[in-house]
C-alpha cells in the first residue's frame, strides 16, 4: 500500500499521543488532533512557524531548547519527563523525539509526548486506590459484554479510579439504546479552585479523590460514579429513578452520609467540602442523549444560582420557568448598570437600597435586604426591625471587603453579631460596608435561613459594587 498524504493524515489522527513535527529552527510545521485537543486549539495555523518559547509553555524553557539541539544534531531521546503549562496549569509529560531526515540531511524533528499528570498525582494522593474492579464492573451489563476485551486501566480516570469520562458517557448511550432507566446526575465540587489555590493541587487532588469514593460507595451496587473533567464528577443511577426515590437518595447523601458535606484538613486549616448536584432521568424527563445533558447541565445551573451545595431533581413543572430564566440570564454588568441607573435616582440611604432591592432579590435570590447604622437596630427593606445586636459587626471586615459565611462561622469572630443573626433564624449572612471616605456609615446584609448557603464571587461583588453606590 502506498503512503500517501490522507493515509499519513488519518494514522497520525487516531494516535491518542501529542504529536507534532518542526523545522530545523524548532519551529512548528504540523501537529496531529490529539496535540489540538491537549491545548484546545481549533487549527494549527496558531502556532505553525512558531517555537515552544513564542508559546510560553515552559516556565523555564532552556533545558528543552537544548533537548531539541541535540535532537537536531542526530541524536534521539526516549521517554524524557517534562512539565508545560496548559491554561493556566503546570502539567508533567512524557516525550519522545528524533531527527527527521531527507536526502541524508536533518531537515527538522518530530516528537511526541503523553500526559501523566493524573498518573503521578495519583501515587501521590492514594498509593493502591482502587474504586472499580473487573468483578465489581462485571456486575453492569454494559460492561460485562466489553470487560474481558478492554484492560480496565483503559476504562479508569487515572486520578481518582472511577470511570473516565469516555466509558462513563459510553455507558449513558448504551443504557438509551437499550431503553433502560436510569437518573444521570453532575456532580460540581464547590469553589474548588479556592482549594487548589490555598493549599495547592496536591490538596485538591485529595478531595477529588475523596468525593468520587464516597459517591461511588452511595451508589454501590445499583450504580456507578465516573469523572466527566476537572472537578466534575457523573453519577448513573439504575435504581432511583421515581422522584420519590431520587429525593430520598439525595436528602440521605446530602444531609446523613457525610459524603458531600464533609470536614477534610489541611495541615493546620480545615475545609468544609461541599458539592452541587443536578439530575434528571431517562426516559422519564428525556428520551434522547442531548436533550437528557441538556437537563442536568441546567440543573447544576439552578443549583449554583441558588448559592451552591445543594442538589436540583429535574421536574417538568417546577422547572419550565426556571430553565426561561437561567437562559435569559444577562450577567453581571448588566446588573450592575441596572443597579446603578436605579440608585443614582435617589437621594437617601434607604431610597437606594429600596431601589436596589428588586435586582438583588432576583440576582442573589433573597427574601429581604437589611441595614444597620451604627447605634442602630437591623432594618428591613420591607421597614420591619430587628432586636439585633451588632456592637461587633465591625470586627468581621478589617477592609472595604464583603464578608459571608454561615452564622456559626460569623459566631467565631463576632460573636455578640453572630448571636443575634441565629436568634432571629438566620444561618447564613453576606455583609458589605458602606463607608464615606474614614467614616463607616453601616453595613449591608443579605441574610438567608439556610445555613449550608455558599455565597458566590460574582454575588459578593453586587453587594460591594451596591454599598460602593451608597454613598
Amino acid at each position: 500500500m502506498e503512503m500517501t498524504v490522507e493515509l499519513f493524515d488519518s494514522i497520525i489522527n487516531t494516535s491518542q499521543d501529542c504529536v507534532f513535527w518542526k523545522d530545523k529552527d524548532r519551529r512548528f510545521i504540523g501537529v496531529n488532533r490529539a496535540f489540538l485537543d491537549f491545548y484546545g486549539f481549533e487549527s494549527e495555523d496558531i502556532l505553525v512557524g512558531k517555537t515552544d518559547e513564542d508559546m510560553g509553555w515552559h516556565s523555564d524553557p532552556e533545558p528543552y531548547k537544548q533537548d531539541e539541539l541535540r535532537v537536531l544534531n542526530g541524536e534521539s531521546t526516549y521517554k524524557v519527563q517534562g512539565k508545560c503549562f496548559i491554561r493556566g496549569e503546570e502539567r508533567d509529560i512524557i516525550a519522545s523525539k528524533r531527527p527527521l531526515y531527507e536526502n541524508g540531511m536533518i531537515v527538522g524533528l518530530v516528537g511526541s509526548f503523553v500526559d501523566v499528570t493524573d498518573v503521578i498525582r495519583r501515587n501521590e494522593v492514594a498509593d493502591n486506590l482502587q474504586v472499580y474492579t473487573i468483578d465489581k464492573l462485571r456486575g453492569f451489563n454494559f460492561f460485562d459484554r466489553i470487560i474481558d476485551e478492554i484492560s480496565l486501566e483503559e476504562m479508569l480516570d487515572p486520578l481518582t479510579g472511577v470511570l473516565n469520562r469516555t466509558y462513563a458517557m459510553k455507558m449513558v448511550h448504551w443504557l438509551i439504546a437499550e431503553n433502560q432507566p436510569f437518573t444521570f446526575t453532575m456532580v460540581d465540587l464547590d469553589n474548588f479552585k479556592s482549594i487548589n489555590d490555598g493549599f495547592g493541587h496536591s490538596a485538591g487532588d485529595k478531595v477529588l479523590v475523596e468525593v468520587s469514593k464516597a459517591l461511588a460507595k452511595s451508589v454501590e451496587g445499583f450504580g456507578v460514579v465516573g469523572r466527566f473533567g476537572g472537578d466534575e464528577l457523573l453519577m448513573i443511577d439504575l435504581k432511583n429513578t421515581s422522584r420519590r426515590d431520587k429525593n430520598r437518595f439525595f436528602e440521605r447523601l446530602y444531609t446523613k452520609s457525610g459524603m458531600i458535606r464533609k470536614e477534610m484538613h489541611f495541615g493546620d486549616s480545615a475545609v468544609m467540602i461541599t458539592a452541587t448536584s443536578g439530575c434528571a432521568s431517562y426516559p422519564k424527563d428525556a428520551d434522547e442523549y442531548d436533550k437528557l445533558f441538556e437537563l442536568i447541565d441546567k440543573m447544576l445551573y439552578v443549583g449554583k444560582s441558588r448559592g451552591r451545595n445543594c442538589y436540583t431533581i429535574y421536574d417538568k413543572g417546577e422547572h419550565s420557568i426556571l430553565e426561561v430564566a437561567v437562559a435569559t440570564r444577562r450577567g453581571v454588568f448588566a446588573d450592575m448598570q441596572d443597579l446603578r441607573n436605579s440608585m443614582e435616582k435617589e437621594s437617601t440611604h434607604e431610597g437606594k437600597i429600596k431601589a436596589a432591592f428588586p435586582v438583588l432579590k432576583e440576582v442573589l435570590r433573597i427574601e429581604d435586604l437589611y441595614y444597620i447604622r451604627p447605634g442602630m437596630r437591623m432594618k428591613a427593606v420591607n421597614d420591619s426591625e430587628f432586636e439585633c445586636e451588632a456592637s461587633d459587626i465591625g470586627l468581621l471586615m478589617t477592609e472595604d471587603v464583603v464578608a459571608e459565611g454561615s452564622v456559626e462561622n460569623i459566631k467565631k469572630t463576632a460573636p455578640v453579631f453572630g448571636a443575634s443573626l441565629k436568634e432571629n433564624g438566620f444561618g447564613s449572612a453576606l455583609i458589605a460596608r458602606v463607608r464615606d471616605h474614614d467614616d463607616v456609615k453601616g453595613y449591608l446584609i443579605c441574610a438567608v435561613e439556610r445555613s449550608h448557603r455558599i455565597w458566590q464571587e460574582y454575588e459578593s461583588a453586587i453587594l460591594y459594587y451596591v454599598a460602593g453606590l451608597m454613598n
